[in-house]
């Protein structure tokens, strides 16, 4: 992307560990639940994948999060190992994660394309998913650096209007 616009965004962060970790916690359901999501299916040809089986190109995946009712269900579209992962992501959008060594650290950059251009998919797409993923690679950092999670397990967000626009650890 060399200009922004409301069809793409980027977001980038380093991270102190190794890009084996990275690759783990973004390809593997029990690495994605750690820091990300409350309940992760992985599926190759409708047989469920076990929490520590590696995703490759053509498998699909249900995720669901803390407090929030819905489910995300995509495709994976590309895997190249501890490099990248892109998968479909908010229907017709799609999400690559590239992990790049750096001195001490990965830069890991993260991209949303194909982001439909009406009011609604600018509001709940590229203002929701653009705030959401800045949160979660945040969220990501602080696990594997410091061994937390930033994000509401205990407390039901769901009551509370616009919890999910206005709850920055949702």
């Amino acid at each position: 992307m060399t200009s922004l616009s409301w069809q793409s965004f980027t977001k980038k962060i380093f991270i102190k560990a190794s890009l084996e970790q990275l690759f783990w916690c973004w390809t593997t359901e029990a690495g994605i639940t750690a820091w990300f999501l409350k309940d992760a299916k992985f599926l190759r040809a409708d047989s469920k994948l076990s929490p520590s089986s590696t995703i490759k190109k053509g498998d699909s995946y249900v995720w669901q999060w803390h407090n929030w009712d819905g489910k995300e269900e995509g495709r994976i579209l590309d895997v190249q190992n501890n490099t990248s992962v892109s998968f479909s992501f908010a229907g017709s959008c799609e999400v690559t994660v590239s992990l790049e060594q750096h001195d001490t650290a990965i830069l890991v950059t993260l991209t949303q394309t194909k982001i439909p251009n009406d009011d609604k998919s600018k509001l709940e797409i590229f203002y929701g998913c653009s705030n959401g993923w800045t949160f979660w690679l945040a969220n990501l950092k602080a696990y594997l650096e410091h061994g937390i999670v930033l994000n509401e397990t205990e407390i039901d967000l769901r009551p509370y209007p616009l919890s999910g626009f206005e709850f920055v650890n949702m």
